[in-house]
């Protein structure tokens, strides 16, 4: 099922774009009508998406940045509204994992799964935020969480951390920049089949783990343009310091 909005005459930024979900969420930004610059290392792939959406009638832009970097998120925003006029909704999806026993765990995975996930959203937000209130047009900064923002999995310490931090970093954030009209909610997916994890579901371990999810399946990508579209639009115009779970009901059952 495809679902859209009307997101004409808003720019808007997608980290973690080159690919699986962010890739997914600038697509269906632009398919609204919102003009989309998508963020990420991969060049390459950034090129692909970009022409994927301009093929289909979107406006899109490549920024090549990494999001651990302050100086890369700086120029990042500068770039995005060089190119597409101010930018008004923020996806802060940018996000590695290293899985690894606790025990085994090195510090370079340890910093380097915080850095993007935790440090680099922070980053960016701040980053938003700024000039948001210098354009004085405020908006709206998607987070993008997991279920293992609540609950937590084995051999995933620093990524369930960063995650657990991104929904209390949503909340303070929410607070202080209300008054600024900057909305800030999350999304909290359950598991998707993404570049990430897809070869785990083929596993005897995620058959049985995808036995577990209420609705007996992985999530799809449109799954969440629902959650998406409403925190990108005017519809959620009281909303702040909330968070949407799209997880077929995996949280009321056990991880």
């Amino acid at each position: 099922m495809s679902l859209s909005a009307d997101l004409s005459g808003i720019s808007a930024l997608v980290t973690g774009a080159s690919s699986g979900l962010g890739r997914h969420f600038a697509r269906t930004l632009a398919r609204s009508g919102a003009r989309v610059a998508l963020a990420a290392r991969r060049q390459e792939a950034l090129a692909e998406a970009v022409a994927e959406i301009e093929a289909a009638g979107g406006t899109a832009v490549a920024i090549a940045a990494d999001v651990s970097r302050s100086d890369d998120v700086k120029a990042m925003f500068e770039k995005a509204a060089a190119a597409l006029g101010p930018v008004t909704v923020v996806v802060n999806n940018a996000g590695i994992a290293r899985p690894a026993p606790a025990l085994e765990l090195s510090e370079a995975d340890w910093d380097a799964v915080v850095d993007i996930n935790l440090r680099g959203a922070w980053l960016v937000a701040q980053q938003a935020a700024r000039h948001m209130v210098a354009a004085d047009v405020g908006g709206s900064i998607i987070n993008i969480a997991s279920i293992l923002s609540f609950q937590v999995t084995g051999h995933n310490a620093p990524y369930v951390a960063a995650k657990a931090g991104l929904m209390h970093l949503t909340r303070a954030l929410a607070l202080e920049w209300a008054r600024h009209g900057i909305r800030v909610n999350a999304i909290a997916p359950g598991y998707f089949a993404t570049d990430i994890n897809r070869d785990f579901w083929d596993t005897p371990a995620g058959q049985a783990m995808i036995k577990r999810i209420p609705q007996r399946r992985l999530g799809q990508p449109g799954d969440l343009d629902g959650a998406l579209l409403l925190l990108a639009s005017s519809a959620s115009a009281y909303m702040t310091g909330s968070c949407i779970t799209v997880d077929g009901g995996h949280l009321q059952s056990t991880l």
